[in-house]
């Protein structure tokens, strides 16, 4: 059985003593920040380590920015969405419901520009082609129509939507900053928040836009009005909360003013894109009373 002194700690000798007894020795120094493998020595390089902890240090205080905003990295993040996130918010801009915001409970965590970039496009071609359909099926019973595809609605459609999609949200984001530095209570949106509302309430025009192809003239009114009912409650659901606290004038004037540039979009496409199908029919009543009253007039005229 081992003695107490046997169990004793017991100083080692000095590393110079060591490798003077086994010069053949391997040492391990890690004091080096930069290393290279010798005969009789190994020093490790720990330069790597310390960038990639540096590196994850910084993705875990949120201190890595993104580059400017002529950059590419800067507009890259606007678009960072996937498939489910611009359904998610698709479907919620087509059933508000009272109470929830838009904002809150759909973007806030990530706003993006993808979906009210690609809403914006395919609202202006849905518009222009179904208006020229539109006026196809009007005039088809016409035996002097000829159909030409008018391109130009393209363009004035584009014009009338981007210019939509930016300028109201803009002004609508400028007067909400101005009020808030004068109503502290108030609280606002970002930018990018606000053109992102816009972009997604125009959805529910795209189906709209399509159904106004049917040529009737009653079924058109009716689906501008279940459109504007849908797409004008998210907005009002949404900027309601940023305005209430003003003054009463103020936050209803205010209100009025989003909701009637809201239809006036949707009415505006209605009567110039879709404006022939009320005067249908209307060309050809009256080509028949010319031969009829000019052979009275001669009847009545003649001698007896």
């Amino acid at each position: 059985m081992a003695s107490p002194d046997d169990l004793q700690f017991q100083e080692f000798e000095e590393a110079a003593d060591l490798l003077s007894s086994n010069p053949g020795a391997a040492t391990l120094s890690i004091s080096s920040p930069s290393a290279a493998v010798s005969s009789g020595e190994v020093k490790v390089d720990l330069s790597d380590d310390e960038d990639n902890q540096q590196e994850s240090s910084e993705l875990l205080a949120g201190e890595k920015q993104t580059g400017g905003f002529w950059t590419f990295e800067y507009y890259q993040s606007f678009f960072n969405v996937d498939t489910v996130q611009v359904l998610d918010r698709i479907k919620g801009s087509v059933m508000p419901l009272p109470g929830r915001n838009f904002v809150k409970h759909n973007i806030r965590s990530n706003p993006d520009l993808y979906g009210p970039f690609w809403i914006c496009v395919t609202l202006v071609f849905s518009v222009a082609i179904s208006g020229n359909l539109s006026k196809f099926l009007s005039e088809m019973g016409d035996t002097d129509y000829h159909y030409r595809p008018e391109f130009h609605r393209v363009s004035i459609a584009a014009v009338a939507v981007f210019l939509y999609a930016w300028l109201v949200p803009l002004g609508v984001w400028g007067f909400l900053t101005w009020r808030q530095s004068v109503e502290r209570q108030i609280s606002g949106y970002t930018f990018l928040e606000t053109v992102c509302v816009y972009g997604y309430s125009l959805f529910i025009y795209i189906p709209t836009s399509i159904l106004w192809t049917i040529p009737l003239y009653w079924l058109q009114w009716l689906l501008i009005v279940i459109a504007m009912v849908i797409s004008g409650s998210v907005l009002v659901l949404t900027f309601w909360p940023a305005v209430r606290d003003d003054t009463k004038l103020t936050a209803f004037t205010t209100m009025a003013v989003i909701v009637s540039l809201h239809a006036l979009l949707a009415v505006g496409c209605k009567l110039y894109f879709f404006q022939t199908a009320m005067y249908t029919g209307s060309s050809h009543s009256g080509q028949q009373i010319t031969p009829a009253s000019n052979h009275t007039a001669l009847t009545v005229g003649k001698p007896q």
